[in-house]
């Protein structure tokens, strides 16, 4: 090529040459005119082998049978495609509107097929729905919380635990291990105990210490199991597991000086079936243990004595003998009476049903589904963030909720929602759940604190109104006294501010007299005032939150509940 030539053809400078309007160089117009915009797009074979010279290719070359069949796939495929875009370009080229309104057709094509693309991707999520259905259709099942209170060395891990296994929820293996290792510790008795005793601390002395958490079924509902420990060391513990609970189960030692010793002053007995009462325990199992010991036999004597002594004092707490109570004879290291009816040669003389047939077939119980959400925090920790236990006392929860956590007033998110060990999509009324939370730290957050709806939050105050009564003080109790109170989960320290009235037990009227002081026995409406902010409410609109105890010196001293909220 002649480069001098070319080279000399150039102009000086391109400013010197003038710009033709548009339009006036035919040649243009005519050559864009000539391009085809209709054309077929270029589609690169991926599949295509990669070069290899010849130098170094290999003698023989085998291609696998996939390969093969993908390529002659998206050989089939373009040539269907070359071969529908032909007859488009026969169509249009006959149509006689212009090339632009071609253009803008064929640029909107991929448009509508990336909008077609769209809707594949959201009807391929509800191809997961059916794995949560089943989780679902197990939650139609009525969730009831059992809590198993009564005296130290009652029995209510052993009958616990041979529940579980009764139930199916701890294996035959497990036990025998248990067994084993009970008996290097001379604690052949203490085996079934340690399926809910999984502490060594607790298994070391026999001795529960915090409220263990276990599950099982029946053929109508879903239990939630709670242990409460018997100590006298460890009521409060007792007291956060009965603010959990909706039917209570009374262990009584049958055994000769047993009873005697839990329902004395002092024993256990008689406080943890008071504490069940306030905590809104509305019907109570009275399970007497140990008949099958040495000293009792299954005598009806013993039985029916500790049936004479105990009515008076639950009746008095506030159960009802003919509906609210229910007697049965068991042995919680045999399973005599558990899931099995007695065989009548070892008892003659009860012909009633067994313990879980008893419980399965109680009538449901009423909750409030659709009220505001109310959840008091029981426990937390952090575990991947951070998780609180509690129980759904009112309304329903879903996976990505957003709440308020009161008094502090911080908005939350559900992240994960955890029943029994196992994460479900919601929760509602009744359910013992944990939830990780989102919006907050685990430091922030107390055993008290409230879970509420942003729409119906719970009411904080210090000061109320409550009507109290004093089931056991040594002296007399004037304003100014102080006690520590237990309402729902919060534990907090409180002070008598004033002392309103006095009320009549028999008429259960006021009496006009403003008293200077109260006593044992005696039913007051007093002025309280706990030390920081607390979640309360009325017990009239809400009564797992407005019903608390009060505790001096170790001694449950006086139940009560809130009448009125004062405000700051």
């Amino acid at each position: 090529m002649d480069t001098t030539n070319s080279n000399a053809n150039l102009p000086d400078s391109w400013d010197s040459i003038e710009d033709p309007g548009p339009g006036e160089d035919s040649s243009i117009s005519t050559q864009f005119k000539k391009l085809n915009v209709n054309a077929t797009p270029f589609v690169p074979n991926v599949f295509a082998p990669a070069f290899v010279p010849a130098s170094a290719k290999p003698p023989q070359t085998q291609v696998s049978e996939e390969a093969t069949s993908t390529l002659e796939s998206v050989r089939d495929e373009k040539h269907e495609n070359d071969t529908q875009m032909n007859t488009e370009n026969t169509d249009i080229n006959t149509a006689t509107q212009e090339q632009t309104t071609h253009a803008q057709e064929t640029t909107d094509e991929p448009m509508e097929e990336e909008e077609e693309e769209v809707p594949l991707e959201t009807k391929a999520k509800p191809k997961k729905k059916p794995e949560v259905l089943p989780e679902e259709e197990e939650d139609t099942r009525e969730h009831v919380n059992i809590i198993f209170i009564g005296h130290v060395d009652a029995g209510k891990s052993t009958i616990g635990g041979h529940v579980m296994y009764l139930t199916g929820q701890v294996d035959k293996r497990t036990l025998e291990k248990y067994e084993r290792e009970a008996k290097e510790k001379n604690r052949e008795t203490w085996y079934l105990s340690w399926a809910l005793d999984t502490n060594q601390e607790e298994r070391d002395k026999g001795k529960t210490v915090e409220v263990g958490r276990a599950a099982f079924d029946t053929a109508k509902k879903h239990f939630t199991l709670l242990d409460a420990p018997g100590h006298k060391s460890f009521v409060p513990n007792m007291i956060s597991g009965a603010a959990q609970a909706d039917l209570g189960v009374l262990v009584i030692s049958a055994r000769k000086g047993e009873f005697e010793t839990g329902f004395e002053r002092g024993g256990q007995t008689r406080e943890h079936a008071m504490l069940a009462k306030t905590a809104g325990v509305k019907h109570l199992v009275v399970l007497v243990n140990k008949m099958d010991d040495q000293t009792v036999e299954w005598s009806e004597e013993r039985y029916e004595e500790i049936k004479v002594k105990l009515t008076p004092f639950l009746k008095k707490v506030g159960f009802n003998p003919k509906t609210d109570i229910m007697y049965m004879p068991c042995s919680g290291l045999t399973g005599a009476n558990i899931k099995e009816s007695l065989d009548p040669k070892v008892c003659p003389w009860y012909s009633g049903k067994p313990f879980l047939t008893y419980i399965d077939e109680l009538p449901s119980l009423g909750r409030s589904v659709d009220g505001p959400v109310r959840i008091p925090v029981a426990d937390k920790y952090r575990e991947m963030g951070t998780i609180i236990l509690g129980k759904v006392e009112s309304g329903r929860i879903n996976k990505g909720q957003s709440l308020i956590l009161m008094p502090n007033k911080v908005n939350v998110e559900i992240l994960t929602v955890i029943y029994d060990d196992e994460e479900m999509n919601n929760a509602k009324a009744g359910d013992n759940v944990k939830l990780r939370l989102k919006g907050v730290e685990e430091e922030d957050v107390s055993p008290g604190f409230v879970l509420c709806s942003p729409d119906s939050l719970c009411h904080t105050v210090r000061t109320f109104d409550a009507q109290v009564v004093i089931l056991e003080h040594k002296s007399i109790i004037c304003a100014g006294y102080k006690a520590v109170l237990h309402i729902h989960n919060v534990v907090e320290e409180v002070s008598f501010v004033a002392l309103i009235g006095l009320i009549d037990k028999k008429t259960g009227k006021k009496v006009p007299e403003r008293p200077r002081f109260i006593k044992q026995d005696q039913v007051a409406i007093a002025r309280l005032q706990t030390s920081g902010v607390i979640c309360i409410e009325k017990f009239a609109d809400f009564q797992q939150m407005g019903r608390f105890t009060l505790r001096d010196e170790g001694k449950t001293i006086g139940i009560g509940k809130v009448l009125k909220l004062v405000g700051q």
